[in-house]
């Protein structure tokens, strides 16, 4: 009796073929089995799945067994108002755009695998410090390289990423190894306003304080979007809040020039503020 496994096993068997991984390849060996025919005939085959896919998991276990002692951990200390990280395959501009930012020291050259370990560099946008972040080459089975957990905890932690690539697919590659990674991921473009775009995808504002009759002071204050004026009088001091009496706001969030307002006010990117405490 002939095997006739069916269209769907067919297909099946197709996609198993042109897998890359061994994730792609027993997921496609286990559809196989599941539509393989159950009959006297089928059985030879039967076993043949069965074998490739105890392979697969011998295989895999072997390669968990062999990297679990082996993984690297890296020091990373978060600094500034963000952290935001650089993602992409290799030579896609990471350093290239990392010196851009922040002036930082790295390594710059063509051949492949240029930056081993994360780099990290200080963005200054408009008195805000912003802390950036290369990380290495992003390759296949990312998270289960030697760095790749502990590059991983660092993406994890960061408040925005900045998906780098030439092509489609490395953008692919991107998606697939980075897509259990919920911080929001933005994509570089060259000859964009790219410390604009990094702000305006940011959830944060910034806002100045001023005393009466002086200049408004810099640096300005980081706050996250939504932020009211007790939330900025805590950031600068407790004393505003316990003494407050009233504020003037004048800036975006104003309804007109010096607007006197409670500690509730929402306030919103540029504004400045001056405090009036009780006398």
């Amino acid at each position: 009796m002939p095997v006739n496994p069916g269209v769907h096993y067919l297909k099946a068997k197709e996609e198993y073929e042109q897998a890359t991984t061994d994730e792609t390849r027993l997921a496609c060996l286990k559809k196989m089995l599941s539509l393989c025919p159950k009959h006297k005939s089928s059985e030879n085959l039967q076993k043949e799945i069965k074998t490739k896919i105890a392979k697969i998991k011998y295989s895999t276990q072997k390669q968990k067994e062999l990297k679990k002692g082996s993984y690297q951990k890296i020091s990373f200390k978060q600094e500034g108002a963000a952290t935001i990280c650089l993602v992409g395959k290799t030579n896609t501009g990471k350093s290239t755009l990392l010196k851009e930012l922040t002036n930082a020291n790295v390594t710059i050259a063509s051949y492949p695998f240029t930056t081993k370990k994360p780099e990290f560099g200080i963005l200054d946008y408009e008195g805000i410090k912003l802390q950036i972040v290369e990380i290495p080459a992003i390759t296949e089975n990312f998270s289960e390289s030697d760095l790749g957990p502990s590059l991983l905890a660092i993406i994890k932690e960061s408040d925005l990423i900045i998906f780098m690539f030439n092509t489609p697919s490395e953008k692919s590659l991107l998606d697939r190894e980075l897509n259990e990674v919920k911080v929001k991921k933005i994509i570089y473009i060259e000859k964009e306003n790219i410390r604009e775009k990094i702000w305006k995808n940011l959830n944060l504002i910034k806002a100045y304080t001023k005393e009466p009759g002086k200049p408004k002071a810099h640096p300005p204050v980081a706050l996250e979007k939504g932020s009211i004026v007790r939330d900025l009088g805590l950031k600068v001091h407790k004393d505003f809040i316990k003494n407050f009496d009233y504020a003037v706001v004048n800036g975006p969030s104003a309804k007109f020039k010096n607007m006197r307002c409670g500690l509730k006010h929402k306030l919103k990117d540029n504004d400045i503020v001056e405090f009036h405490i009780k006398k």
